[in-house]
């Protein structure tokens, strides 16, 4: 027999996670002390510590390990299951690169004593908008980049035939995330297909113009917000994003209206 020590240093786990395998009926040990419950196993159990491990490391969790060990898994099951964990490693390395391409970018800023280039920034009214739109919520800002494009052009299929209006995308903070509604401007009182999404007027809004591609917009978001402090003001509702020309696909002749809504502090 092997102390819970020993199995656990020859399969790199913690005592705590042997227990916890117990509790969950996964791993059990071959023998409990009746008087110290001090937990012993048996040689034999070593494959099983190992499949778990292994299994732990692929990311999959206490009852789908449960799954393949203990209910006879097919071949095609797991094969389903590796596949799901596939797509979710590939999403984690996605967001996980834009992250660090934030990161660097930020850092760069900081090298330079610079957090920012300035922009033109001006204070106005913002008219009531209609769009032909759809919607997402993401849980994190940095996952926005891969859907809004999608979504825009999506919109764009479904009014195949019909003549494009400025695209319009609408930010709002909730607390599941990020609320994105995007489409485009439309006097159209419906279509199929479409959702209709009434942006209502803003009294006061905060705007900047970015130039170039979106991979630098945040500079000029925060110019905005620096801005809007520096008035004594404070934002309020969601910002939005008028893409004022969005043709060139390497984004480098792009003009991106910037319009935080606003109030005195």
């Amino acid at each position: 027999m092997l102390s819970i020590g020993a199995f656990a240093q020859i399969g790199q786990v913690t005592h705590r996670m042997l227990r916890h395998w117990d509790t969950a009926g996964l791993l059990r040990p071959a023998h409990v002390d009746p008087f110290s419950s001090y937990r012993s196993y048996d040689p034999s159990q070593l494959q099983r510590l190992h499949q778990i491990v292994a299994l732990r490391d692929l990311g999959f969790g206490l009852e789908e390990i449960s799954l393949i060990l203990d209910q006879g898994a097919s071949a095609g099951k797991i094969a389903e299951l590796l596949h799901i964990r596939q797509a979710q490693v590939e999403a984690e390395h996605h967001l996980a690169t834009q992250r660090l391409a934030d990161v660097q970018r930020r850092l760069q800023l900081i090298s330079k004593e610079k957090l920012m280039s300035r922009i033109e920034i001006i204070h106005k009214p913002l008219p009531a908008v209609r769009l032909a739109a759809g919607r997402f919520t993401v849980a994190e800002q940095p996952e926005i980049a891969g859907r809004v494009g999608p979504l825009f052009d999506k919109i764009a299929q479904s009014l195949h035939g019909q003549s494009l209006s400025t695209p319009i995308a609408q930010y709002n903070g909730t607390e599941d995330g990020v609320e994105v509604i995007a489409g485009y401007a439309t006097s159209a009182p419906s279509l199929t297909g479409v959702e209709i999404v009434e942006l209502p007027a803003v009294p006061e809004a905060i705007c900047g113009v970015h130039l170039g591609a979106m991979d630098s917009i945040h500079e000029s978001w925060q110019a905005v917000h620096e801005e809007v402090l520096a008035r004594g003001l404070v934002p309020t509702g969601p910002c939005r994003e008028v893409y004022v020309r969005a043709v060139s696909e390497d984004q480098g002749d792009w003009v991106t209206e910037l319009q935080q809504p606003v109030s005195v502090a």
